[in-house]
């Protein structure tokens, strides 16, 4: 089975390695995820946990989301999600201590969103000539053939929404666990801004 939690992304800060060098880290918050259902090959079709985290009051959300923690007697969770080949127990809960120092983990978030964008910006073009008046300072250019084929192509790099999307970083290392803290040190940026929720799952599981 595969280890996998989720976290939220708290800032990014500095560490010291045991040679002496300095790297760049960013700090995820892993609230211990409460298992709150169990999902099974033979029942559902394919093998996951259920798990809530980001303890909020009652109030804060609906009957049926209260329900699933009552019966475990325990305050509701802002966020329930699944994690697929994980292996628990209902009632029983995922820590930042499931890792160790030195692991490798893909961290998964939705990145952050850019608005409407052209392409100098979203996909790196180059602008064109500024002198003697010039009306492509920053236009795309041809999109496209005339006659023929008459039309413009699938996938062409085109203005468009920047950003907001699911992003994977792969093979972070593990700089820190702190089991105090509930905090987890990766080395190197994560997707997202600071409150994101990130899943960090094993790599090579």
């Amino acid at each position: 089975m595969a280890t996998a939690v989720f976290g939220r992304k708290k800032h990014m800060t500095q560490a010291f390695q045991d040679d002496g060098t300095l790297v760049s880290v960013t700090v995820i918050e892993v609230e211990p995820n409460l298992v709150t259902a169990v999902r099974t090959a033979e029942e559902d079709g394919y093998d996951a946990v259920q798990v809530g985290f980001g303890v909020v009051p009652t109030r804060s959300v609906n009957k049926p989301h209260a329900g699933q923690f009552e019966k475990h007697e325990a305050p509701p969770r802002r966020h329930l999600k699944e994690l697929r080949d994980v292996s628990g127990e209902v009632g029983g809960t995922i820590e930042a201590g499931v890792f160790s120092e030195g692991d490798k983990v893909h961290v998964t978030a939705v990145s952050k969103g850019k608005g409407f964008q052209g392409t100098i910006k979203r996909h790196g073009f180059n602008r064109g000539p500024v002198s003697h008046g010039s009306h492509n300072v920053r236009a795309p250019g041809s999109v496209g053939a005339s006659a023929d084929p008459a039309r413009v192509f699938r996938g062409q790099k085109m203005p468009g929404q920047m950003g907001n999307k699911g992003v994977t970083v792969k093979n972070l290392r593990v700089v820190t666990v702190d089991t105090e803290k509930n905090e987890l040190w990766v080395r190197g940026g994560v997707p997202g801004g600071r409150g994101s929720v990130v899943k960090i799952r094993k790599a090579g599981e």
